[in-house]
C-alpha cells in the first residue's frame, strides 16, 4: 500500500473501474448478442463503451500530474531519454501484442500484414507529445495548443474529405503512410483504424486534460470547493462539446472534437464524484477490488488481450476455445445475451485474480 501513498485512492479506483470495463467490452462472448450499453457506436453517436478508451487516456494524463515532477530538476537528454524510453516501450508492447502468437500456418505471421497503430501505440504517441508540451511550455500555452488542435483537426476532417468512414481524411493519411495491410480491418472487412495517425492529434488533448485536472486537485485539495469547481469545468466541456456535435458529430473512430471534449467533461465529473467517495469519505473495502486493476494497469490490460488472443489461436471442436468456451459454457447456460456478459465477466475477474495475486505479493510492473 505505500507504494502509493503518493497518489489519492480515487486515482487508483478510476483507472481500475476502466480496465475492468475495458476488459469486458472487448471480450464478449457473441459480439452480435452483447447488450447495446456494452456496444461502440457504429459510426457517429456515443455510448458508455465509447468512454473507455479516452477514459484511459485522461488517467494517463492524471498519473502524469505527479510523475511529471520527478522530471522538473533534470536536463533535457535525461528527459527525453526517460520519456523516449518509455514511449518505445508502450509502442513496442503495442505492435508486438498485434503480431501475437508470431506463427500462423505453421511459419512466421508476416510482419508485412501487421497492424502498426492501435490502443497502446496511441497512449504511447499522445504520453510522448503531451510529456514534451507540459515539460517545455507554460500552461497557457498548453491550452492554446489544445484548443488549435481541436479546430484544426475539424479543419483538416472536413476540407481534405468527408465524414465517411470510406471518405475521412484519418483514412487516406494512413492508406498513404502505412498501407491498408497494417491497418484495423473491423468494419466489415474494411481497413480503417480507429487509432490512426491523425486522429492522435485531438487525443493528446485528453491526455492534456486529465493531466490540468489531476494538478488542481493537488494544488487546491480535496474539499468542497475543488469539487464544485470541476463539476462546473466538466458542465461546461459538456456543453460545449454538444454544441460542436451540431456541426462536427460525436464519433469515436474519428476521435472527433466534439467527442473531446464531451469525454474529458464526463471525466472529469467522474474524478470529481469519486475524490468525494473515496478521498473525503470512508468507502469501506470495496473499493479494492478496483484498486487491484489500477495498481497492475498495464499488466493486465495486456493480460486480457493476450488471454483473448491465445484462446482465439487455440482450435477446439471445429471452432477455437474462445468461442467453444462462450457457446457451450456460458452461452448455453444463460442464453445468448446474459451468456455474452458472463464470459466477459468470467475474463475479466481471471485477469483479476492474476492482479490480486501480484498485489498480494507487492509486484507492481511499471514502463
Amino acid at each position: 500500500m505505500n507504494t502509493f501513498k503518493n497518489r489519492y485512492l480515487s486515482l487508483d479506483v478510476f483507472r481500475g473501474m476502466d480496465v475492468a470495463l475495458m476488459i469486458i467490452v472487448n471480450s464478449p462472448g457473441n459480439g452480435d448478442t452483447s447488450f447495446g450499453i456494452l456496444k461502440h457506436a457504429i459510426w457517429n453517436g456515443f455510448t458508455l463503451t465509447d468512454l473507455v478508451f479516452p477514459t484511459f487516456l485522461f488517467v494517463v494524463g492524471n498519473a502524469m500530474s505527479f510523475s511529471m515532477k520527478k522530471y522538473e530538476g533534470e536536463g533535457r537528454s535525461t528527459f527525453f531519454k526517460k520519456v523516449l524510453k518509455r514511449f518505445s516501450i508502450l509502442f513496442l508492447l503495442g505492435f508486438l501484442m498485434y503480431w501475437f502468437p508470431f506463427f500462423e500456418d505453421g511459419g512466421l505471421k508476416p510482419i508485412a500484414e501487421t497492424r502498426i497503430f492501435g490502443v497502446l501505440q496511441r497512449i504511447a504517441l499522445c504520453y510522448l507529445f503531451a510529456s514534451i508540451l507540459l515539460h517545455y511550455f507554460k500552461t497557457k500555452s498548453v491550452l492554446i495548443f489544445s484548443a488549435l488542435a481541436l479546430i484544426c483537426y475539424h479543419v483538416i476532417l472536413v476540407v481534405f474529405g468527408d465524414l465517411s468512414l470510406m471518405g475521412n481524411a484519418v483514412l487516406k493519411l494512413d492508406k498513404f503512410l502505412i498501407g491498408a495491410d497494417h491497418m484495423y480491418h473491423g468494419n466489415g472487412g474494411v481497413a480503417f483504424d480507429p487509432e490512426g495517425l491523425l486522429s492522435t492529434l485531438p487525443a493528446i488533448v485528453n491526455v492534456i486534460a486529465g493531466y490540468f485536472t489531476g494538478k488542481f486537485i493537488q494544488k487546491s485539495g480535496q474539499n468542497y470547493e475543488t469539487i464544485a469547481k470541476l463539476i462546473m469545468v466538466a458542465g461546461l466541456l459538456v456543453v460545449a462539446g454538444f454544441a460542436w456535435d451540431l456541426i462536427l458529430p460525436f464519433n469515436k473512430k474519428l476521435w472527433s472534437s466534439s467527442f473531446v471534449l464531451l469525454t474529458s467533461g464526463i471525466d472529469i465529473f467522474i474524478i470529481a464524484v469519486l475524490i468525494y467517495l473515496m478521498d473525503m469519505s470512508k468507502p469501506g473495502k470495496w473499493t479494492y477490488f478496483f484498486e487491484v486493476f489500477g495498481r497492475n494497469t498495464l499488466f493486465i490490460y495486456l493480460l486480457s488481450e493476450l488471454f483473448i488472443i491465445s484462446l482465439a489461436a487455440i482450435s477446439m471442436n471445429g471452432t477455437n476455445a474462445y468461442n467453444w468456451i462462450a457457446d457451450n459454457i456460458f452461452i448455453a447456460t444463460a442464453g445468448d445475451y446474459f451468456g455474452s456478459l458472463l464470459f466477459a465477466l468470467w475474463i475479466m475477474f481471471t485477469c483479476w485474480l492474476v492482479g490480486y495475486i501480484m498485489d498480494k505479493k507487492g509486484i507492481y510492473i511499471k514502463v
